[in-house]
């Protein structure tokens, strides 16, 4: 079998109809379909779900809870959600390797241990430095597997302050130590990936105030080395040191193997210039020593406040979407701006279809996650304080949720890739925790497949650089493996 890692050495027929019926169907109006999304924000029992949203299965019982400004919600069996904890916005791992996701609560720099029952506990953190966060991501950084914690620094405007980032390093699970703080740039979003697949995550920083984006590459003892400049990722543009980045995503916009990076710009243009807008980053692989390369906006079209982004494949084509928000609603000159749903059309050509899928003129918000929360094989969207559930027509899928053993790889195998080949193209999905500016997404990871129908083989890339391959999987399913586990 060929691998599929490069460091590894690498037409729906239409139904017969009467012609009365297809006349009728042709002539429809564009407008007659059902979109995509519906609101059931209401319905499901969420009430004022506001703040940017982490979707993470809390109790082991199958099923995505959310976390929210608003508090910890529940999945009562993807019908109805009941709130049951009064934890802050947070990112979700398993910092313990007890089988309980535990949550980190970046605006209050506070960590609260998952006692079970869908209880929570704040856990002690060394001493941190002022600072204030907009963001932070889990992963483990040393690989000892144990998950350590990211913590983006901001600023304070008014003083002219740039608030420090900080690193916390894990101790075993039993406590964190402070392995660095350090005053950078004016951090927004924080997300890590292991985008040249050497078995250690790397982050990537989205920087604000027209300075530079950074990526933080790992040495695998979480001693890293800012390189952005290096690897043509600090997603600026000519006569600039970089952008007002919000949130940036990593995703595989292309089907190569390569997770690429989707760089979200809030960008004034008026007479003082054109300012950076947003664009993605085209990871170009071992060949080229996994340098980016810039392809600018690739159909995002401008509007001046874009906040942040989120990537998930709403339409089960295989390709990865982008939902896109915006910081106002009417921004500079009275434009209006709202947040967007980009559809992938492939090779990084992406199309607005928020009207269509019924997410158009939704208001300003840093909210943005996906999730299936009712196991239907679709992923739904939180954004705006709203949950929209996805409707969308049958096409094959596949949720793959996976395992640490606690010992080598951290029990929520945040790190670990998976890949799936299918003629020329390999869709490529990771477990991480943290995205955007402050969100995450479920980590279990979803795969759509398009018109695909039979068996598929998975190859698990860990994050201790182990291979896993599991051949013959069906479709249609959410499947579960564990790191060691026998195949």
């Amino acid at each position: 079998m060929k691998r599929l890692f490069p460091s590894f050495g690498r037409c729906h027929r239409l139904p017969v109809l009467g012609f009365a019926l297809l006349a009728t169907v042709l002539a429809g109006p564009l407008a007659a379909q059902a979109p995509v999304f519906k609101d059931v924000t209401a319905a499901t029992g969420l009430k004022n779900p506001n703040g940017a949203a982490c979707w993470v299965d809390l109790d082991n019982d199958g099923w995505v809870d959310l976390c929210t400004a608003g508090g910890v919600w529940k999945n009562e069996k993807g019908k109805t959600f009941k709130r049951v904890a009064g934890v802050p916005t947070s990112v979700a791992a398993d910092f313990d390797n007890d089988g309980l996701v535990d949550l980190f609560s970046w605006s209050a720099r506070k960590l609260y241990h998952n006692d079970g029952e869908m209880k929570f506990t704040a856990v002690k953190l060394p001493e941190l430095p002022p600072s204030v966060s907009r963001g932070a991501c889990w992963g483990d950084f040393n690989g000892d597997g144990f998950v350590d914690i990211y913590v983006g620094g901001y600023e304070d405007w008014g003083k002219g302050i740039t608030w420090p980032f900080q690193i916390l390093i894990s101790q075993k699970g039993k406590s964190f130590k402070l392995a660095l703080s350090k005053s950078q740039t004016r951090a927004r979003g924080v997300t890590a990936c292991d985008f040249d697949q050497d078995g250690d995550l790397d982050v990537y920083v989205s920087s604000y105030r027209l300075q530079p984006n950074l990526l933080w590459l790992n040495d695998g003892k979480a001693s890293f080395t800012e390189s952005a400049k290096k690897f043509g990722v600090i997603a600026t543009s000519k006569g600039f040191g970089g952008g007002h980045s919000i949130g940036s995503a990593w995703g595989d916009f292309n089907n190569d193997g390569l997770i690429d990076i989707f760089a979200g710009n809030f960008a004034h243009v008026d007479g003082r210039g054109d300012q950076p807008k947003s664009r993605f980053l085209q990871n170009l692989g071992a060949k080229q020593s996994y340098k980016f390369k810039d392809l600018g906006p690739c159909g995002v079209h401008y509007q001046e406040s874009y906040a942040t982004p989120s990537v998930g494949d709403y339409d089960n084509d295989g390709n990865l979407d982008v939902f896109f928000t915006t910081v106002y609603g009417t921004a500079s000159f009275g434009r209006k701006n709202n947040p967007v749903l980009f559809r992938n059309d492939g090779a990084f050509k992406v199309t607005d279809v928020s009207a269509k899928a019924g997410v158009a003129g939704l208001p300003p918000t840093y909210q943005s996650a996906w999730a299936d929360f009712n196991n239907d094989g679709a992923l739904d969207l939180i954004s705006g304080g709203k949950l929209f559930q996805n409707t969308v027509s049958k096409k094959s899928w596949l949720g793959v949720s996976l395992r640490g053993d606690g010992a080598r790889v951290n029990r929520a195998a945040v790190g670990a890739q998976v890949r799936i080949a299918i003629g020329k193209k390999i869709y490529t999905r990771q477990v991480e925790a943290g995205t955007g500016e402050g969100n995450q997404n479920d980590l279990r990871l979803h795969f759509g497949l398009g018109d695909h129908k039979g068996p598929v083989t998975l190859e698990i890339l860990w994050p201790d650089k182990k291979t896993q391959v599991v051949k013959d999987v069906a479709l249609d399913q959410i499947v579960s493996y564990t790191y060691g586990a026998a195949k």
